[in-house]
């Protein structure tokens, strides 16, 4: 039992780690294709895109509270220097998701307002998916923390690395947006997106290789883990993954496997993710705070783990069951909102 509690709060960060992974695969698709919106071509291919997101979109931002609560719940000091030291980005990112999301509603619900909803849908994609990335590179770039405090500004996260982050998370939701629609559409749109993955993908790769580039300049305890023993071994190991996946999507995007295609862009996520679990382990605030620092008292995890463990199992039967029943195409005469 002893065991078991001193690897509690290793646990409450892989729980978080996952939801956060979770919600970016599973919401990244989504905002990928409202980026684009604008560049679908016809009116009618704009709607039948958004109907095949409409059944599982909404479920989607479960993972990001749950993520959120998660880190409140668990590691408060580290929530609260995080959230100091990105506030502004993080506030500009919910209001854009709550502004997609009634763009999401009233489009279906006018003709008039119709292109005013379209543009509305695409700029709140766009601006939520560009402070997501914004997050990402301030938080690597690691808050100025003193006495387990955030003493930093307010636009310390604003840098070249940052806009990268950016740039790249906006190619790699693109990436899987096109893989969604070559899984649940046909004819003139299932072309289209497989032509705009192939560009994505190529994109994608290309800021990944620049923010691994830069990533172990940020500080040096990143550099060293990337470039002494072991870590140097998935150093070499990750990037050659990552043209692995990249080939499969490429190949799959370039016929009629949507799915295939779709889980390597997954995969390439999750690579990803692991090269940030590397150079940011242990710490929960990069090269400030450890896990073990942040975290509250043994019988406070253990508590709220019991929840997690009953209800976690059940948000992914759920997801899993909404995405069995609307699998397949979606039909051109097909409505869901």
């Amino acid at each position: 039992m002893t065991g078991f509690v001193h690897y509690l709060p290793d646990i409450w960060a892989a729980i978080i780690a996952f939801a956060i992974l979770t919600y970016v695969v599973l919401d990244g698709f989504d905002l990928g294709i409202g980026i684009l919106f604008p560049f679908l071509g016809s009116e009618e291919n704009r709607t039948r895109a958004m109907n095949s997101v409409a059944p599982v979109w909404d479920g989607n931002e479960t993972w990001l509270v749950m993520g959120g609560g998660g880190l409140l719940a668990v590691f408060p000091l580290a929530y609260g220097i995080i959230l100091n030291a990105l506030y502004i980005p993080i506030v500009i990112m919910l209001l854009a998701l709550a502004f997609r999301g009634v763009a999401f509603e009233f489009r279906g619900k006018t003709r008039r307002w119709q292109r005013l909803w379209d543009r509305a849908f695409f700029g709140g994609s766009l601006v939520a998916t560009l402070a997501q990335g914004a997050i990402l590179g301030g938080l690597l770039r690691g808050p100025e923390v003193t006495d387990r405090t955030f003493t930093g500004g307010p636009f310390d996260w604003v840098s070249f690395f940052s806009l990268g982050t950016a740039l790249a998370l906006v190619a790699g939701y693109v990436m899987l947006g096109a893989a969604w629609l070559v899984i649940k559409t046909s004819h003139g749109l299932y072309d289209l997106a497989r032509r705009i993955g192939e560009r994505a993908l190529i994109a994608t790769l290309g800021f990944i290789g620049l923010a691994s580039l830069a990533t172990p300049f940020l500080h040096p305890e990143y550099y060293h883990r990337w470039f002494q023993w072991p870590g140097v071994i998935w150093s070499a190991v990750v990037p050659l993954l990552l043209l692995v996946a990249g080939f499969g999507y490429w190949t799959a995007i370039r016929s009629d496997r949507g799915v295939v295609a779709y889980l390597s862009g997954i995969a390439i996520f999750v690579l990803c993710f692991a090269g940030l679990g590397l150079s940011i382990f242990p710490y929960i605030v990069p090269a400030s705070i450890t896990i073990r620092e942040a975290s509250t008292p043994a019988m406070s995890q253990g508590f709220i783990l019991v929840g997690a463990a009953i209800f976690l199992p059940i948000i992914l039967a759920y997801t899993a069951y909404a995405y069995w029943v609307f699998r397949g195409k979606t039909s051109e005469h097909e409505h869901h909102y």
